[in-house]
């Protein structure tokens, strides 16, 4: 028999992967600056045609704005923590679905126990 199980995936800190997720919280960061601008400007155009009810509008656009400054503080406290980190340190990057075969006289704890896949500068390090 075959069962799924969710396997950590742990990214090793290195120089270069440091650098890289500093760079993409910074990019997604921009972006979501961005998203904010346009959404002021989105406001504002819907503001002027007085089509819908002003408050609703304003309320919708507020909503999502500080949906998006909620995004951008915690980029903030992650950009904080990782430049905290030491070299070396490991990082849970996402969750994947693992199969495992079962089979009848098989120790259940063995099988089910929790499995990490480590990884540094994007090649698999450790399976344990």
């Amino acid at each position: 028999m075959k069962i799924i199980q969710t396997v950590a995936v742990k990214q090793v800190l290195t120089e270069n992967s440091k650098e890289a997720l500093i760079e993409s919280f910074l990019h997604n960061k921009e972006q979501l600056l961005k998203e904010c601008e346009q959404l002021r400007f989105e406001l504002k155009k819907m503001e002027k045609l007085k089509k819908y009810e002003p408050v609703r509008i304003k309320s919708h656009f507020t909503n999502e704005i500080d949906h998006r400054h909620e995004k951008i503080k915690q980029l903030d406290i992650q950009l904080e923590q990782i430049h905290k980190l030491p070299i070396g340190s490991e990082i849970k990057e996402k969750e994947v679905q693992s199969i495992i075969e079962i089979k009848v006289g098989d120790n259940w704890d063995d099988v089910t126990k929790a499995r990490t896949i480590v990884i540094k500068d994007g090649i698999v390090e450790d399976i344990r």
